[in-house]
C-alpha cells in the first residue's frame, strides 16, 4: 500500500487504536508498557532502537510501523543518512519485498520530517 499522506494515515490509525483501547484496555496498556520498556535507553540508545524498529517494520511490511517509527526516529534526531543505512540492512535481511517497503519507509521519514519543521 502506498500511503499518500502519512500524518493523515497515522491519525486514522490512532483513531482505530483508540477503539482497541476501549475494547481491550489491559492488552493495550500491556503493549504500551512493552513499547516504553523496549525503547528506553539502556546499552543501546533509544535512537538506535527506533532504527531497529523501523527496519523490522520494513521486513514485516507494516505500514503503520513505518509511520510511527519514522516519526520516532525524527524525535530522536535520526538523520536521513542513518535512515538509509538502516533501510539497507532491512533490504539485506528481507530481500525484494523489503526493498519496496524501504521506499515507503523513506517516504514516511521524508514527509513527516517536513511536517516536523
Amino acid at each position: 500500500m502506498a500511503v499518500e499522506n502519512w500524518q493523515e494515515f497515522l491519525t486514522q490509525t490512532d483513531d482505530r487504536l483508540a477503539e482497541l483501547r476501549l475494547g481491550i484496555p489491559g492488552v493495550m496498556k500491556g503493549f504500551g508498557e512493552i513499547a516504553k520498556s523496549a525503547i528506553r535507553t539502556g546499552t543501546l540508545e533509544a535512537k538506535t532502537k527506533e532504527l531497529i524498529a523501523l527496519s523490522i517494520g520494513v521486513a514485516a511490511r507494516c505500514d503503520a510501523c513505518l509511520g510511527y517509527h519514522a516519526k520516532a526516529c525524527i524525535k530522536y534526531g535520526v538523520t536521513r543518512g542513518e535512515i538509509m543505512e538502516a533501510l539497507g540492512v532491512a533490504v539485506y535481511m528481507g530481500g525484494g519485498p523489503s526493498l519496496m517497503y524501504a521506499a515507503e519507509a523513506l517516504s514516511a521519514f521524508d514527509a513527516l520530517s517536513q511536517e516536523a519543521k
